[in-house]
């Protein structure tokens, strides 16, 4: 007997909108730990964002509290953050009560 073949699902391809890609390399960008650690990021206009696209993302991180926005002659955009109160305290280190940080003897 011969064997059916299974009808393998047609999969559904969501296009990316160009606000949308543009959108993900900047956050993708802001998040890679060296720009987290220097908490600064230089963002270049790639040929492939469009002028529409450039503008409606720029203008979200405008909106941005917290971010500062420098507009380089090459036409890049630096963007600068101020660290949030739970980044400035250092790692591994956990609020003790002064009863936990007496000697037991």
């Amino acid at each position: 007997m011969a064997k059916a073949k299974k009808q393998a699902k047609p999969t559904i391809r969501e296009e990316v909108s160009g606000v949308q890609r543009l959108g993900m390399r900047v956050s993708s960008m802001i998040n890679h730990p060296v720009a987290q650690t220097q908490r600064w990021v230089t963002i270049h206009r790639l040929d492939t964002d469009g002028a529409r696209e450039w503008e409606e993302v720029m203008g979200l991180l405008s909106e941005t509290d917290g971010i500062d926005m420098i507009f380089n002659d090459d036409e890049s955009v630096t963007l600068k953050w101020e660290a949030s109160a739970e980044e400035d305290r250092p790692l591994g280190l956990e609020e003790t009560s002064i009863e936990e940080e007496l000697a037991p003897f």
